[in-house]
């Protein structure tokens, strides 16, 4: 490999590979112009230069280890010995080099780029100062504004990062990990048209592979653009190999565009691809709703259930579907089947709080709260974590641990009536002792501080069951399936189109 010279010493060998989240980015550091030499026959710059030149960087080395015990204080000195230890590999050593360069020339660019280079490629967030001096230096780098983009996306920056991928220019066009990045910041930031113009620069890159198309077409379909996403996942449905994944995109293209002949007809090509796949029921399930085809919706859940009997959204959408028919018991059976599958589920927005719940260590969590109660044993949200956390362990009734709980969620009500959460564990924990007028109240007063409580709703169903007071069912079922659609909608936009990072091995930096 010949490295490109410019003015007589050869640019760093950066190119690097770095692995950041799931994504890895390839980006080449387009080395500053190096040290303007001054070349005197007593100058033994032009020895080293001759040596980097030769490829032999021990020598080199050698050549700046001798000169800088004569001159200690010269950066160019300094400098050249980091190429050298960069050029042979030693990053560690080189570094060193690099910033004793900096110490003595703060704006060495070439002690700044290398310095930056290995910084980034171990990485580090310590690159960051280095690109931004070096870009004060040098404005228009792209490499620089490249190299920034990706340590802000590690960071989760992704206002940052945008600004320095779109000045990272052309520089992108090669680089598909990086407008994977850049695509996915923009599609944060709810830049949506930006995003499939940057998405379909990827697609240029890779124009045969099924899923480049498929990620500009969900971030078309984002943008309300179904039409474009059709256009984008044409090459695929025209192929005899098209999968579930292109199908299932292509029938919510459609849908969206007002054509539900194709899009049903597609979906059911995508479901004989793929009959356990419990998204492709949701979709028919959404369509039915829609089109008021509820009993063929039924029909076509309670297929999928016969393949996935353990899949407690199939549950939740049949219910929904089950009580726009007004077939309550039907629709109760379903939503009580949804959340003995799955107790940790949340039906509210509430209980999805707990990190504990979702971690699954309940006990850890449960040291955590109360070391933190000890320091304010007066706080509502530690004392619901409590009670929730307690609840949660399966506590029976009677026992010291559900007394405690019972105390907590209680002392939580009182110093926050509006806390919604705690008044739901409140409830659950009167359910579980019996106690079901008082579970009926704490339910009724959730629902005024959150009607969108999801929970609070399931359970003042029960309760009121246990309690025979069953004329006001019909109609709690009728706004529990409301929630749960608009939930499965609001969660559908949020999600059903978001990019998937590659979980790709790292690769290792290239070697000179």
């Amino acid at each position: 490999m010949k490295y490109p010279v410019l003015g007589g010493i050869p640019r760093l060998p950066v190119s690097m590979i770095m692995r950041f989240r799931k994504l890895s980015l390839a980006i080449v550091l387009l080395a500053c112009p190096c040290l303007a030499l001054s070349q005197t026959p007593e100058n033994p710059i032009e020895p080293i230069s001759s040596a980097l030149r030769a490829r032999e960087f021990d020598k080199a080395v050698e050549l700046c280890r001798t000169a800088l015990q004569e001159s200690p204080n010269s950066a160019q000195l300094w400098t050249l010995q980091g190429i050298a230890f960069a050029s042979k590999g030693d990053s560690k050593a080189a570094l060193t080099a690099f910033q004793q360069a900096l110490k003595i020339s703060p704006n060495n660019i070439a002690a700044l780029a290398g310095a930056a280079q290995i910084e980034y490629q171990a990485g580090n967030q310590s690159a960051v100062p280095l690109l931004n001096r070096l870009l004060q230096l040098r404005p228009g780098d792209p490499t620089g504004h490249a190299m920034l983009a990706v340590l802000e996306y590690r960071q989760g920056n992704c206002v940052a990062a945008a600004a320095h991928f779109a000045k990272a220019g052309q520089l992108l066009d090669s680089q598909l990990d990086a407008l994977h990045a850049y695509a996915t910041c923009l599609v944060r930031l709810k830049r949506l048209d930006e995003a499939a113009k940057t998405f379909q620069r990827a697609v240029a890159l890779q124009p045969d592979v099924p899923r480049e198309r498929q990620l500009l077409a969900s971030i078309q379909l984002m943008a309300h653009k179904p039409q474009d996403a059709l256009a984008t996942l044409q090459p695929l449905l025209e192929a005899k190999d098209a999968d579930a994944s292109t199908l299932q995109l292509a029938s919510r293209a459609y849908e969206e565009a007002h054509d539900t002949p194709q899009a049903v007809s597609t979906l059911r090509q995508a479901l004989l691809l793929d009959p356990r796949n419990t998204s492709l029921y949701l979709d028919f399930a959404n369509i039915c709703f829609a089109h008021e085809s509820f009993q063929v919706g039924i029909d076509v859940i309670t297929e999928g259930l016969s393949l996935q009997p353990n899949a407690e959204d199939l549950y939740v959408a049949r219910g929904v579907l089950y009580v726009q028919l007004a077939k309550y018991d039907q629709a109760e059976a379903d939503f009580e089947k949804s959340y003995e599958l799955n107790p940790h589920q949340s039906l509210s927005v509430a209980a999805q709080g707990l990190v504990a719940v979702q971690t699954n260590d309940l006990d850890h969590a449960l040291v955590s709260v109360q070391e933190k109660l000890q320091r304010k044993p007066n706080d509502p949200l530690l004392l619901y974590l409590q009670a929730d956390v307690l609840s949660q362990k399966g506590i029976d009734p009677g026992t010291p641990e559900f007394e405690l709980a019972m105390r907590s969620a209680k002392r939580a009500v009182a110093l926050q009536p509006t806390l919604a959460a705690a008044r739901g564990v409140l409830a659950k924990l009167y359910m579980e002792n019996g106690q079901y007028q008082e579970a009926i109240e704490q339910c009724r007063k959730s629902l005024i501080s959150d009607p969108k409580d999801q929970t609070a709703v399931y359970r003042l169903i029960q309760a009121l069951r246990k309690t025979g007071q069953k004329q006001e069912i019909p109609e709690l079922l009728q706004r529990l399936a409301q929630l749960r659609e608009q939930a499965t909608q609001d969660e559908r936009e949020r999600y059903r189109y978001k990019l998937f990072e590659e979980d790709t091995p790292a690769k290792q930096p290239a070697q000179p």
